[in-house]
């Protein structure tokens, strides 16, 4: 070197530059060093800018990020006519320089060289030309593409971890290729090993991806996954025994991706997009009961990672785990029996309901071990019951409960959903039997017809398993003017405009910490607050006025009524197994899923009296397949009883169209416990549409079967 001198304020002047450009850097300040002795303060320290040029210490300089100046046209440019001309040199320079080091990476492609990346908002990563770089990329001549994963195995071997490199790198398009995955195994190895802040970061500028680019990136996980627990040819792949890190690491990163999506409102694709469907078909309950044993330890199960198992994978496994409970239940019952010699009845096994119809409520009440299969009878009527007087008895029994007449749940016309009255009693014996038929159509596989908004679902999860101490609250979930919206879309409205509110609250509003209800006719006050109807809303407090309305209306003003809904619920469905699901995979379980697909309906119905290539057969699916959804969900309604379909899908349904001979003037019958529509032979397309959109859209209220 010239001179310490120069070399010094030189070094100095490129270790701030690396600091805020380079790839290797930590997001976050590096701590100071703390002194040498421990009672040394702080302040007496020297510091190294202070010392003669002479006395301080050579070390080594940082990488230094190179500056480079091609555009995103410009490279457009280069492949345009390189496509044309056949001579790719030039676009094979740009990838051989740019892949050469994540160094050269970085000077490609950030968008200032000098500009810092320590913020969640921006990664300085230009993602555009990492886009368009890559899926140029493909159309290539294979000597380029050679050339970019040689520089990247090149790079992972002798450099160091990075954050930007995670981004810019994990989007390669080359990775859906089996020959490319020991390459990628290693890069989702690095991205999974990076600390929690490190991955605070990256779960958030994942975020800022455009849809399209972030979708792919999940989706190559997710074939990465299938293809290394199922491969077409195993040969491909090196042996399991030699990679087991790779499924872990993958399903690590893929959570990243998880959970920007649901920080991200809206969610930038479905949560269902992350369902493994591959995983419906390995050992999940051994996966299970693995996660029972070590939990969230340093042995990987997929239990750990749940939003890539599917509904299917939770809802049999909250089956499977309540069965057993049960058999352990009726084995020790049995014991018991045994031991005093009394007579065994195998009827245990099962929940045997007696109910008479004018007793419905009532006698249903009376049952006490839920955890079982039903099975019911009703009083003076024959019948062996195969299904179709459990999917009777609960079609009544919900019929009747929520019927505005019965009192206990209010239908708000607004939001079209059902809601808890919030009137007071000595006895909730009732909401807790609701809590226990929504408990028993999961574990019995009924989809109900029950219009509950989705903070309801949130409350039965919160918490997922019921505390052991009684006097522990349930169901206090934590919900926002979102949540309101969906149940009270006006009072929400009302509320979002005192918050949005630019005049002066306290004087225009004149509205204190106090809110009104009616029960059963009459008009209470309520305190929000411990003197709430002396504290006048400010602009200043409106936030907390809005917040303790929300929590009134919605936990504390119902909550005896929904305690004894989150009890009953749970003393069926009592299972580990809950805290994998997500609310809305909670509805899908109860109600089952809105998504109609008639077309798969089609292909699995079964037929009595008819075959498929009959005339009325035929016009019936004429007429059914480009009906409007709106009318395809009545016909659902019409014949299950539900406009949902099960967990399963439409194969679960057991649809099935019947032949009944009578007169082509009647209208089609339906037997919502069996879920069967029965058709007369009507003779003309024209006259089963005008038929069947009479009985479908007129299925209420009169003696529906």
């Amino acid at each position: 070197f010239p001179s310490y001198g120069s070399f010094i304020s030189t070094l100095n002047h490129k270790r701030e530059s690396a600091a805020a450009n380079s790839f290797c850097v930590r997001l976050f300040s590096v701590r100071e060093l703390p002194p040498i002795c421990p009672d040394v303060r702080q302040k007496h320290r020297i510091s190294i800018d202070v010392l003669p040029p002479e006395v301080k210490a050579r070390f080594f300089s940082e990488h230094i990020i190179p500056i480079r100046t091609k555009t995103a046209k410009e490279f457009q440019d280069d492949v345009e006519r390189a496509t044309i001309s056949g001579d790719w040199k030039q676009v094979h320079d740009f990838y051989l320089t740019t892949f050469d080091s994540f160094l050269e990476l970085n000077g490609a492609f950030k968008k200032e060289a000098n500009a810092p990346f320590n913020t969640i908002e921006d990664s300085g990563i230009n993602i555009k030309f990492v886009n368009i770089v890559y899926d140029a990329l493909l159309h290539t001549p294979a000597d380029t593409q050679k050339s970019v994963l040689k520089g990247i195995i090149n790079s992972l071997l002798r450099e160091w971890k990075g954050l930007l490199k995670c981004l810019s790198v994990s989007q390669n398009p080359q990775y859906t290729s089996p020959a490319t995955y020991v390459i990628y195994a290693h890069l989702l190895r690095q991205i999974a090993a990076l600390a929690e802040t490190d991955h605070h970061f990256l779960m958030h500028w994942f975020k800022k991806l455009p849809q399209k680019r972030f979708k792919q990136l999940v989706e190559r996980l997710q074939l990465f996954i299938t293809t290394r627990l199922f491969p077409a040819k195993p040969e491909e792949l090196p042996p399991m025994a030699k990679c087991s890190w790779w499924i872990p690491s993958a399903t690590k990163v893929l959570s990243l991706l998880n959970a920007a999506n649901t920080i991200s409102s809206p969610p930038i694709i479905p949560f269902t997009d992350f369902y493994n469907l591959t995983l419906d078909h390995i050992d999940f309950m051994e996966d299970y009961h693995t996660w029972q044993a070590h939990g969230n330890s340093n042995r990987f199960t997929f239990c750990q990672f749940p939003f890539i198992l599917s509904t299917v994978v939770k809802k049999a496994i909250i089956q499977r785990d309540s069965e057993q409970q049960m058999i352990s239940m009726a084995r020790q019952t049995l014991v018991d029996k045994v031991s005093r010699r009394q007579r065994v009845d195998m009827s245990l096994l099962f929940l045997n309901i007696k109910v008479r119809r004018l007793q419905l409520v009532s006698d249903s009440l009376d049952e006490q071990t839920l955890k079982k299969k039903l099975k019911v009878t009703f009083v003076g009527e024959a019948g062996l019951d195969m299904g179709g007087l459990t999917k009777e008895w609960f079609l009544l029994l919900i019929r009747q409960i929520f019927h505005t007449d019965y009192g206990m749940f209010t239908y708000v016309k607004e939001s079209q959903c059902h809601w808890f009255s919030s009137w007071k009693c000595d006895n909730y014996s009732e909401f807790r039997l609701v809590g226990a038929l929504m408990g028993l159509a999961v574990y019995n596989s009924i989809t109900l017809d029950i219009r509950f908004p989705p903070c309801v679902y949130k409350k039965l999860l919160t918490p997922p398993i019921v505390p052991c101490d009684l006097d522990t609250t349930v169901g206090m979930a934590t919900l926002t003017l979102d949540d309101l919206q969906q149940i009270m879309p006006d009072l929400a409205h009302g509320l979002g405009e005192l918050l949005s509110y630019e005049g002066n609250v306290e004087e225009d509003f004149y509205t204190t910490f106090q809110v009104f209800q009616e029960e059963l006719g009459v008009i209470k006050s309520y305190n929000l607050k411990p003197g709430g109807d002396k504290i006048p809303v400010t602009n200043l407090n409106r936030k907390e006025y809005v917040q303790l309305y929300i929590d009134f209306l919605l936990n504390k003003s119902i909550y005896r009524q929904f305690a004894a809904f989150y009890h009953g619920f749970h003393s069926v469905c009592a299972s580990n197994a809950l805290m994998l699901l997500r609310p809305e995979e909670v509805e899908i379980l109860v109600c089952g899923s809105p998504n109609l697909d008639m077309g798969s309906l089609q292909r699995v119905v079964q037929y009595e009296g008819y075959s498929k290539t009959d005339p009325t057969i035929r016009a019936f699916w004429d007429v059914v397949l480009p009906f409007p959804l709106e009318l395809q969900k009545k016909l659902l309604h019409f014949t299950t009883g539900s406009d949902r379909v099960p967990v399963g899908g439409m194969a679960d349904l057991n649809f099935k169209i019947s032949k009944i001979d009578v007169s082509t003037d009647w209208l089609p019958v339906s037997h919502t416990c069996f879920n069967q529509i029965c058709l007369p032979p009507y003779k003309s397309k024209k006259e089963l549409r005008q038929k069947l959109t009479i009985a479908i859209s007129n299925a209420e209220g009169f003696g529906l079967e």
